[in-house]
């Protein structure tokens, strides 16, 4: 296939947003010898990646850190008493995103792709206005991918001041380390803050709306994170649904629908994300939106056959795997390469992870929603305890758990709960993916010890 367009010139694609799914489409399509221009406004590489994800996951290593010397005794060592440096944490966070974003820039700058630090937005289906400093420009694509990812959603009732009452990016540090932090939330990002900031030391209460953490996960795999929790002196309200949020000095108020109310000294906001779509112009094209989010097709392909949204956008899984995937998706089809080798994107393949302690990541098909769907499926767990290396290591917490059609051996899903989680369910991911049975699993020779053994035992 020729990188040309239909009058025999290369093809020119504008993406608007540079984040993991605007730059991997940039990159890739580059390649491929399309004519790339990329339009950010804040950050190469992503707000969402690199002003939330990384620095979350910068926090709750060094919170890792401190457990592990907290559990010092435990493993035959005299125990070390650590103290968070609240700056030291920050300009490590700050490193961490200026090493990330200089990396991206330089690689998209090797591509050719032409980066302008901007906004844009539609002007109609073939137009974008950017307005950076030089001013105003119109820029005529053959392609167009809007790729502006998504903030966190504050509901009227909050009063976000990012002093007391916090959106998660106002928390990576905090200005000062919360005495007693109310966290409003218990999905993914909800209870990774209540990880990091019990091991920093704080007092944590976890508003549950319903009556369980993780309430799209495993009840088993939550099960597990809630008795870590209460171990650690976790206040875990269930059933209790935020209404209202007022600051009263130095401390701050929470109302539930039930008529229970929560103080703290800080409030965490955890209540999921919003997509960046209202000030793109989308009202100036044909491009059909769904409470904000773009609809798209299998390949990424709007109503508009010459426009493509991924990432958060797009309203599928919001994971920085699944955008960079997108992106190179994109790329693929606009440059006339899905064809052959090229897959379509299965999210219901899609590895995801928790970084709590302990770790929590699954793929495919949960067991609960197999047994739900009516469709018969094998379940075997093994729990960590039997694990020579989770005994190694002073943690046996959590388990393995297989799932696999029972008539043909093949695995379709997963869970595992314990520490490298995040690690370890690649390789469900890949067996997922690749349509592998449990044969291939207990046929493969795993290092001894590891956690891994735990997967050939669970496929047994």
């Amino acid at each position: 296939m020729s990188p040309t367009n239909q009058h025999g010139e290369i093809k020119k694609i504008v993406i608007i947003g540079g984040g993991p799914a605007g730059t991997t489409c940039a990159t890739h399509a580059a390649r491929l010898g399309a004519e790339v221009t990329l339009i950010e406004k804040d950050i190469i590489g992503g707000a969402a990646h690199l002003l939330d994800c990384v620095p979350s996951k910068a926090m709750i290593a060094s919170a890792g850190a401190m457990s592990i010397m907290d559990r010092a005794a435990e493993m035959g060592l005299a125990k070390v008493d650590v103290e968070l440096d609240f700056e030291a944490l920050r300009k490590r966070i700050t490193d961490i995103e200026q090493r990330m974003e200089s990396s991206v820039t330089d690689l998209l700058m090797s591509q050719k792709v032409q980066i302008i630090e901007g906004f844009g937005r539609l002007v109609d289906n073939t137009h974008v206005e950017v307005v950076s400093e030089k001013g105003k420009e119109i820029l005529e694509a053959d392609y167009i991918v809007l790729a502006t990812g998504s903030r966190a959603r504050v509901p009227d009732w909050a009063p976000v001041d990012g002093a007391r009452v916090l959106t998660t990016r106002q928390a990576y540090p905090p200005k000062e380390l919360p005495e007693h932090l109310l966290v409003i939330g218990s999905g993914v990002t909800g209870v990774e803050f209540v990880h990091m900031f019990n091991s920093f030391g704080s007092k944590v209460s976890l508003l549950v709306s319903r009556q369980q953490v993780l309430p799209n996960k495993d009840p088993e795999v939550a099960d597990v994170l809630e008795q870590s929790f209460i171990d650690r002196g976790v206040g875990l309200l269930m059933g209790a649904r935020a209404s209202a949020i007022s600051v009263e000095g130095d401390k701050v108020v929470v109302q539930c629908e039930d008529g229970r109310v929560v103080e703290g000294s800080h409030c965490l906001l955890a209540i999921g994300s919003v997509p960046n779509s209202e000030k793109l112009g989308l009202e100036n094209t044909d491009v059909k939106v769904n409470y904000g989010y773009v609809e798209v097709d299998h390949n990424c392909v709007s109503s508009v056959k010459n426009i493509y949204a991924s990432g958060d956008l797009s309203g599928k899984l919001p994971l920085s795997s699944v955008a960079s995937m997108q992106g190179k998706k994109i790329a693929e089809h606009i440059m006339g390469r899905h064809v052959g080798p090229h897959r379509h994107i299965d999210y219901d393949k899609a590895a995801s992870a928790i970084f709590t302690d302990p770790e929590i990541a699954d793929v495919g098909i949960a067991e609960a929603d197999a047994f739900a769907e009516g469709r018969k499926i094998r379940v075997t767990k093994v729990p960590f305890s039997v694990s020579a290396k989770a005994l190694i290591n002073n943690d046996p917490r959590g388990f393995v758990k297989v799932i696999s059609d029972p008539a043909t051996g093949v695995i379709v899903g997963g869970s595992i709960v314990g520490r490298h989680a995040a690690e370890l369910i690649s390789i469900l991911a890949l067996a997922v993916t690749a349509n592998l049975t449990v044969h291939d699993l207990v046929e493969s020779l795993f290092v001894h010890p590891a956690l891994a053994e735990a997967l050939g035992e669970a496929a047994e």
